[in-house]
């Protein structure tokens, strides 16, 4: 590999049999932290190759951003020889993660326990829908629908009982499983290292996005005999949102007292300096919609510029309102370095985005490896396996 710095986790081997986003994302974390990811395929490849836009089949841009800093082998596990190869594959493995349901994994003889059993250090992790001491072990799994059943796509009507279920615009349950699988890797390396005994690590995605919303959400539920109430209410009045300036979008954000009063005096509204809704934290929370709802009346009689400037005189949050197409632009990503240009071996030149988390002795890397054509390192990682 091409590496100027070690990463912190270089020498693991993971195999990785995952597909679409949430597996994938784990790993190319893992990737960029200098892990030897083998991406294991089908013939017909991951599906997310196939989905568009893309320069040339196979390489959609989706699967693009969520594959660097891995290796490519084809392997057809329905032939009793491709399920060989992969058993020699994970025999010095040190993680063998799968988004294929336990099931269909135990049917091919790649059961945890049959695994250790060939190589004890290894680490098995299964990126699954729904875990498996429960009722929906066994059902298929996509974003949207755990969104749905986790309560996510409610947070909607909660805002507004006219309001339909809705998803939010983004794969958060597979994006959020992903990092959370990451983070599982990283345990189960840790306590291997620590104690010399690997394990079976699950990530369900519904339990994660669950767990995730109830952080706020489980509010007064929390303390009732039959939880019922649940919803945080500051997130959910339909006055939490961006505010309309005089040329465009902003979010204004005083939260403590002090913040809210050093608001409305910069804003002339003396008057405000003593009511309950800024002198007492219990008083705003019962009435947010109210004091967001000032805010919104007010927010029109400046520019986002002059907001700005006089946020940032009076110590409190305000950042305005980005598109997608403006943060190439933005001036901070832009000092930071978020953005980077790479040449692409067969793709030619690409946008992508490096790792976000700083390491100042083992940095995490976007470089190390070009996302892989399909089956691209099959012939060198099998040499590797196989005498000559």
């Amino acid at each position: 590999m091409n590496k100027k710095t070690a990463g912190a986790l270089d020498g693991i081997k993971i195999i990785d049999m995952t597909s679409v986003v949430f597996g994938p994302l784990a790993t190319q974390m893992l990737g960029d932290l200098g892990a030897d990811v083998i991406k294991v395929e089908s013939p017909e490849g991951d599906m997310l190759r196939l989905v568009l836009p893309a320069k040339s089949p196979g390489m959609g841009a989706a699967f693009i951003g969520i594959n660097r800093n891995k290796r490519s082998i084809v392997l057809d596990l329905k032939t009793a020889e491709g399920r060989e190869e992969l058993l020699e594959l994970l025999t010095d493995a040190d993680v063998f993660i799968s988004s294929i349901r336990p099931a269909a994994l135990a049917r091919l003889s790649l059961a945890p326990d049959q695994l250790r059993a060939l190589n004890p250090k290894l680490i098995t992790v299964a990126a699954v829908g729904f875990g498996s001491d429960g009722p929906y072990a066994d059902k298929p799994a996509y974003d949207d629908s755990v969104q749905s059943v986790s309560g996510m796509a409610s947070l909607a009507m909660m805002q507004n009982p006219d309001n339909p279920p809705a998803y939010a615009p983004t794969i958060i349950a597979d994006k959020l499983g992903g990092v959370t699988a990451a983070h599982a890797v990283m345990t189960a390396l840790f306590h291997r290292e620590r104690t010399g005994q690997a394990q079976h690590v699950e990530v369900p995605m519904f339990e994660t996005l669950a767990s995730f919303l109830m952080v706020e959400h489980m509010a007064a539920a929390t303390f009732e005999d039959e939880p019922e109430s649940f919803g945080y209410k500051r997130m959910l009045v339909p006055h939490r949102r961006p505010v309309q300036t005089k040329d465009g979008f902003i979010t204004l954000l005083p939260y403590t007292n002090a913040q809210w009063a050093r608001f409305f005096k910069s804003v002339g509204r003396d008057e405000m300096l003593d009511h309950p809704w800024v002198t007492n934290m219990n008083e705003r929370s019962l009435n947010i919609g109210g004091i967001y709802d000032m805010v919104a009346q007010i927010a029109p009689e400046r520019t986002t510029a002059e907001w700005i400037t006089l946020m940032e005189e009076a110590d409190i949050p305000a950042m305005p309102v980005r598109r997608l197409k403006d943060l190439p632009n933005d001036p901070h990503l832009a000092a930071t370095g978020f953005f980077q240009k790479i040449e692409h071996p067969t793709e030619g030149a690409l946008w992508t985005t490096k790792p976000s988390v700083k390491y100042s002795a083992t940095p995490a890397r976007h470089d190390i490896l070009p996302v892989p054509k399909l089956g691209e390192h099959s012939d060198d990682i099998l040499k590797k396996k196989k005498p000559d």
